[in-house]
C-alpha cells in the first residue's frame, strides 16, 4: 500500500506541533526530519532534490491525471481510476445495523476539519448505518495506536483508519486487520492487509499540475518563485519533486525556493526579499494554497502587478483569485474524498466488491470553472472541493450562510 501524506494547509495561526507531527509520514532513514513546532530548524532554501522521489510512483500519478475515471457523472468521490476489484463476500453482515468506526489522526487543520464535516454527513445519509464512533488522536502516533485497539474491541463492523504517521501505525493497523475488515484512506501504512486504500492521484500530480501552469503562461528564463511550507513532509516533497522536473525541463530558473513555515507574515518578506534582490518574479509555484493570499498582497504593497501564481482551493484564495483577476491555477487534494471511506465500509458490508486501491480524481480549479467553486457564504479557510453541498445541514454546518 502505497504511503502518502496529507496536506499541510492551515494558515499560521493553526500551525504548531501538533499540525507538523500530524500532517507528516515517517521520513526515510537517509531523509530530512520534519521540522520542529513553528518550523524554526527548517532549512532557509528548499531548492534542493528530494529523498522521498520514486520514478515509478512519479511516473504512474501522471498517467493517472490524464485519465478519465470510472464511476457516476458528478460524484468525484465514488469514482476510480484504474480499479483492480477485490472480493469482500467473507466481510459481508446478516440482518442488522452497521457499526461503523473512524480511527482519525485529528482535526488539527481546516482541511481535516471540513473532511471530518464531510464524512459525519455522508453517515447521515445512510439508514443502515445504526452507530458510528469516532476517535480523535489529536495528532498523536501513541494515541492512534491505543484508539485503533480500543475501536476493535467495541464491536466494529468495519474500522476506517487515517493514519497518523506511516511506518508508526503500520503494526496497530496489521492487528486490527485481524479482527475487523479495515479502510484506510488519505494516507497510507506500509502493509496491504486494509481491504481497500482510499486517496486521489497524489503529490506528484498536485506538483506538475502547478509547474506546467507556469511554465505555460511564462517565458523560456522566466524567474520562478517557488515557496514551501516545511521539509520532511513526503506529500509535500512529491509535490516539489513534480514542480522541479517540469521546471529544469521547460529550462525555467527558479530563482529563489523558500520554506515559509505557513506564515503569512514571513510569506510576505520571502516574497518582498525576492523582489528586491531579483528586480523581478515572472511566476509564484507553491506546495500549498496556505499563504497564497499573503504571497499576493506582498506584490501588491510593492507595487508590482502579481505575476501567475498557484494556490489551492481555499475560498481566501478563489476570492482573490476571481476579485484581483489574477492569472492563477488551484490544484487541489480534494476533500470530498472524505465520503468515499463510508461508502467503501457499506459496500464492504454488503458483500460488494472494492478496489484494492481506490484512486480518486485529482482536479484542478482553473479560470474556466472558477465560478463553479467560490461560494458566497462560506468561511475563508473552507475547501471549495468538498463534494458537501447536497449533503445534509450544507452550508451552515461548514460555517457557511444561506
Amino acid at each position: 500500500m502505497r504511503p502518502r501524506s496529507a496536506p499541510l494547509t492551515a494558515l499560521a495561526a493553526l500551525l504548531g506541533a501538533a499540525l507538523l507531527a500530524g500532517c507528516t509520514s515517517d521520513a526515510p532513514a537517509d531523509g530530512p526530519a520534519a521540522p520542529s513546532a513553528g518550523g524554526s530548524s527548517a532549512a532557509a532554501d528548499g531548492s534542493g532534490d528530494s529523498d522521498f522521489f520514486d520514478q515509478a510512483e512519479y511516473d504512474r500519478q501522471l498517467e493517472l491525471a490524464k485519465e478519465t475515471p470510472e464511476g457516476p457523472k458528478g460524484k468525484p468521490w465514488e469514482q476510480m481510476l484504474r480499479p483492480e476489484f477485490v472480493s469482500t463476500t467473507a466481510y459481508a453482515k446478516k440482518g442488522g445495523d452497521a457499526h461503523l468506526c473512524f480511527s482519525n489522526a485529528g482535526v488539527f487543520n481546516p482541511w481535516r476539519q471540513v473532511g471530518l464535516k464531510n464524512m459525519r454527513a455522508e453517515v447521515e445519509l445512510h439508514e443502515e448505518i445504526g452507530k458510528f464512533t469516532v476517535l480523535d488522536a489529536q495528532g498523536k502516533d501513541d494515541k492512534q495506536i491505543s484508539d485503533i485497539q480500543e475501536l476493535t474491541g467495541k464491536g466494529c463492523d468495519a474500522l476506517i483508519v487515517s493514519p497518523n504517521t506511516t511506518a508508526t501505525l503500520t503494526p496497530a493497523v496489521e492487528r486490527a486487520c485481524e479482527k475487523v475488515p479495515v479502510i484506510v484512506f488519505d494516507r497510507g501504512v506500509e502493509t496491504d492487509c486494509a481491504v481497500t486504500f482510499i486517496s486521489p492521484v497524489g503529490g506528484y500530480g498536485y506538483g506538475a499540475a502547478a509547474a506546467d501552469f507556469l511554465v505555460e503562461r511564462t517565458e523560456p528564463k522566466a524567474k520562478i518563485l517557488a515557496l514551501r511550507i516545511s521539509p520532511g513532509v513526503d506529500a509535500l516533497e512529491t509535490r516539489w519533486s513534480a514542480a522541479k522536473r517540469a521546471f529544469d525541463k521547460a529550462g525555467v530558473e527558479v530563482v529563489d525556493a523558500k520554506f515559509t513555515d505557513g506564515d503569512p507574515a514571513r510569506t510576505k518578506s520571502i516574497v518582498a526579499d525576492a523582489l528586491t534582490r531579483h528586480g523581478e518574479i515572472d511566476g509564484v509555484w507553491m506546495d500549498s494554497g496556505a499563504t497564497a493570499v499573503a504571497a499576493v498582497e506582498a506584490f501588491e504593497d510593492a507595487g508590482q502587478e502579481v505575476p501567475p501564481i498557484t494556490g489551492e482551493d481555499q475560498q481566501d484564495f478563489l476570492t482573490a483569485w476571481k476579485e484581483k483577476k489574477l492569472t492563477a491555477v488551484a490544484p487541489a487534494y480534494p476533500t470530498f474524498q472524505w465520503r468515499t471511506p463510508v461508502i467503501a465500509a457499506l459496500k464492504i458490508l454488503a458483500g460488494e466488491e472494492v478496489p484494492k486501491e481506490w484512486t480518486l480524481p485529482q482536479p484542478v480549479i482553473t479560470e474556466a470553472d472558477l465560478d463553479d467553486y467560490l461560494k458566497p457564504g462560506m468561511p475563508p479557510l473552507h475547501y471549495a472541493m468538498c463534494g458537501c453541498e447536497e449533503l445534509p445541514g450544507f452550508p451552515e454546518k461548514w460555517g457557511g450562510k444561506e
